[in-house]
């Protein structure tokens, strides 16, 4: 299971939220190129970066600071937050982006979400499943919908999608463990990969996870566990087993 160190940006600053909430922000960082370094370093295989002003604005606002990240790396990275139009999703893949993550628009207009894994390749298209009590939160966590999380991945899966990101809202930035049971619903419920987000806390957190591979589960995002040292990442890395390229 590869482990995936997280880096939120906010103003061109690295920083947590807890449970997406912007008055609940710590910063951790005024160079986030510099902690994608720290990272890469350590032995991370990628990276996944989250646009948070894009997620709120519903449009990218930190192109500039993940274009600098990318220069500084040789390990892919996955982006989401905003990213609502094919125009952007090009834009990402041409600055070397390995992913994208598409979230809102997956409710909003799911015809985009099939137009970009046509044109794109479902290897470079994600779709981040967020969820609030098992419904999909959208637009940077600010609205619940009323779709099930288990239907959108089953209605993404059909449009071509084959790896999601799942995140439990309530879990984001708490430290308070994962949610497994619902990444072991979703896993066994569709025949996608599942990256597995929020609330890892603590070395065994991620060994649960890893139980859960052989369902799906490909990889784990590890964020404030990392930056609040109750997870160490070299000990986290020990767990990914055999070494290999990521496939994207």
């Amino acid at each position: 299971m590869l482990i995936i160190p997280a880096i939120d940006l906010r103003a061109g600053k690295c920083v947590r939220l807890v449970e997406g909430k912007l008055d609940r922000e710590t910063v951790y960082s005024n160079d986030p190129a510099a902690v994608a370094r720290v990272w890469q370093g350590s032995g991370a295989r990628m990276l996944h970066l989250v646009d948070l002003d894009g997620a709120f604005a519903g449009s990218p606002r930190n192109l500039e600071t993940i274009q600098e990240i990318i220069k500084v790396l040789n390990i892919p990275v996955q982006v989401g937050g905003g990213i609502r139009d094919l125009i952007t999703v090009e834009r990402l893949l041409q600055m070397g982006v390995a992913r994208v993550i598409l979230g809102t628009v997956a409710i909003q207009n799911p015809a985009l979400v099939a137009d970009a894994c046509a044109r794109f390749g479902s290897e470079h298209i994600v779709v981040g499943i967020d969820a609030r009590d098992g419904k999909v939160a959208i637009e940077g966590w600010g609205l619940t919908a009323e779709k099930d999380a288990l239907e959108l991945a089953d209605e993404i899966s059909q449009m071509g999608i084959t790896r999601v990101v799942f995140t439990d809202i309530s879990r984001d930035g708490t430290l308070k463990g994962p949610n497994t049971e619902a990444i072991k619903k979703l896993a066994m419920s569709s025949k996608m990969k599942v990256i597995a987000s929020g609330g890892v806390s603590t070395i065994e957190d991620i060994v649960a996870l890893n139980e859960l591979a052989p369902l799906g589960v490909e990889g784990v995002i590890v964020g404030k566990a990392l930056y609040a040292g109750t997870v160490n990442i070299d000990e986290a890395l020990a767990l990914e087993g055999k070494k290999q390229s990521v496939s994207c």
